[in-house]
């Protein structure tokens, strides 16, 4: 099983290609973006950052104007933040 660094490092990895698709809105990429600053804050805990983060895409993922293909991906993201150890 991966460490959590490497699920932190692999979510920002797809926060950014989120941030990037012109297809996405731009709502949903200005939280991408801010998601993937916390999950770079390196001043939290990495249990601390990935609830924050968790929090953050789940606006995300409720948001009605996002593509299917976004939402997969976003759901990705999630199971892997969700992954990460709380201690």
């Amino acid at each position: 099983m991966a460490d959590a660094n490497d699920m932190i490092q692999r979510s920002i990895a797809m926060l950014q290609m989120l941030n990037e698709d012109p297809t996405i809105p731009r709502n949903v990429r200005k939280v991408a973006d801010e998601t993937m600053k916390i999950l770079l804050d390196e001043k939290k805990q990495i249990s601390l950052r990935a609830s924050l983060a968790l929090s953050k895409i789940d606006e995300i993922a409720s948001d009605s104007n996002i593509p299917m293909h976004a939402r997969t991906k976003v759901w990705e993201i999630a199971s892997a933040l969700e992954a990460v150890p709380l201690s």
